[in-house]
């Protein structure tokens, strides 16, 4: 058992409420045990200039955490006049996990945002970002098709992540912060409903790993997902 007392193939609580703030066309707060996100998707009817006259629409993500989401004050990247590395690269994986679940084809020329806000870390921002990015994506474009602005659906199939790790050689699901921050194998997978892997990120905390390693936390993490999208999709019909 872990400290938490959940089973190695055990996910955290996981809560998704969705029309979480009034204003964004779709968003949804996300839980992971104690790690928490607010995600909004907003509509512009634009799209960047490498898709004009495509007549394709775009999908892309911004992704940040309060000063306070972590235990100690970590400065706004605003007041620096940057952002970090980490944020740059977590919010394109969001970006290209969520245009995976798009045809922008449909989206005539619009570009939806998705904004996550990390309120509260514990491990596995990323993935829980990504996992209610979705359920605030179907949301933005549920009013989209009702007022009439999109004709077809452009989702494709739900999607969700999951970090796995290996932790004193026993491969886990969905690590908290102490998991990860002493895991042998950290790992992220994004994938959708089913089943079809968009995105995997494996690190090795110090000696390699076997091939049959990254197989069994693939399997993990996808069964994981299984789980994630049958959250997403009880928050969809709520």
């Amino acid at each position: 058992m872990r400290k938490s007392g959940r089973g190695p193939r055990d996910l955290r609580n996981v809560e998704i409420i969705p029309h979480y703030l009034r204003h964004p066309e779709g968003s949804a707060l996300v839980a992971f045990g104690d790690t928490r996100v607010i995600v909004t998707a907003s509509v512009e009817e634009k799209v960047p200039f490498h898709l004009k006259e495509s007549g394709r629409g775009w999908v892309t993500a911004e992704y940040g955490m309060l000063p306070r989401a972590t235990h100690t004050r970590s400065g706004r990247e605003a007041a620096r006049g940057k952002q970090g590395g980490r944020t740059l690269e977590i919010q394109r994986l969001i970006g290209r996990s969520l245009r995976a679940a798009t045809d922008t084809t449909r989206l005539g020329t619009m570009t939806l945002t998705l904004d996550c806000d990390v309120i509260q870390a514990d491990g596995g921002t990323r993935t829980a970002a990504i996992t209610g990015a979705y359920v605030a994506l179907a949301l933005a474009v549920r009013k989209l098709r009702a007022d009439g602005k999109i004709k077809k659906d452009p989702l494709l199939a739900p999607v969700a992540a999951v970090s796995v790790g290996v932790i004193n050689g026993t491969p886990m699901l969905d690590l908290d912060y102490d998991e990860d921050s002493t895991a042998e194998v950290d790992m992220n997978v994004v994938a959708n409903a089913a089943g079809e892997i968009i995105e995997v990120q494996g690190t090795a905390e110090g000696k390699p790993f076997a091939r049959g390693t990254l197989d069994q936390l693939v399997d993990l993490g996808l069964e994981g997902i299984g789980r994630l999208v049958e959250a997403q999709r009880k928050a969809l019909e709520g």
